[in-house]
């Protein structure tokens, strides 16, 4: 049996209890999909990322990644899954501020067996996703990424999601700070790398104009309930 990429079934997640920012009964990515998914800002989209990526934990419910539930897991076992199984482009970043530009990308390799052994050169994968980017200097390259501007910065994030060819990629407001030229090259990279891989794709923006780049767009307001009660209340 082939379970879906990403599954959500009866989850509820609230900071505090009894006050729940999602409510999902069921929500599905397959494998090799490539699902949109907008909302306003506040919303709670990157609440559910956080807990599909499993930095947080539901309060109810399950969130399956390859019909593995992270909540069997412990908390060592999730990072470790993370590593094995997941790119992520966080919206803030979390590039490492010490290293270079290129030891930032190579970075998830040192954690993943399975990802290094997809790539017969990581370097020359990694210059090549940078290329791709725009970001061919190889002054650049060697510098720490706090030198770069915040668009570059977001580049970088990017190519590191994308090297390895995990079999899940989720994004958070991937394209904010780019420029349309930047964001084109992105999507168009994101795409072909994506399909190449089979690598399922959850991507999260509230600029409901990238959604035509996808095999399907969702709202967050039709798939979260606890937002419809906020919505009827």
């Amino acid at each position: 049996m082939t379970h879906p990429a990403i599954e959500l079934r009866d989850m509820c997640f609230g900071w505090q209890p009894g006050a729940p920012v999602l409510a999902i009964p069921r929500f599905v990515v397959e494998r090799g999909e490539r699902v949109f998914l907008h909302g306003p800002s506040g919303s709670g989209k990157s609440t559910l990322l956080g807990l599909v990526g499993g930095v947080v934990e539901p309060g109810s419910g399950a969130v399956r990644l390859l019909g593995q539930d992270l909540a069997a897991l412990s908390r060592s076992g999730r990072d470790a899954f993370r590593a094995e199984h997941l790119g992520i482009i966080f919206q803030l970043f979390n590039l490492v501020p010490y290293l270079s530009v290129l030891e930032n990308v190579l970075l998830p390799l040192r954690f993943s067996r399975k990802r290094r052994a997809r790539i017969a050169d990581p370097r020359a994968e990694a210059l090549r996703l940078l290329a791709a980017l725009g970001l061919q200097d190889r002054d650049l390259l060697r510098r720490k990424v706090t030198a770069l501007s915040v668009g570059q910065q977001q580049r970088v994030a990017a190519a590191r999601a994308l090297l390895g060819r995990a079999e899940i990629l989720v994004a958070d407001e991937p394209t904010s700070s780019l420029d349309s030229d930047a964001r084109e090259s992105f999507l168009q990279l994101l795409m072909q790398e994506c399909a190449a891989a089979g690598t399922s794709v959850l991507f999260v923006s509230h600029d409901h104009t990238l959604g035509t780049w996808f095999d399907r767009s969702v709202s967050l307001r039709e798939i979260d309930h606890a937002h419809a009660r906020k919505s009827r209340s």
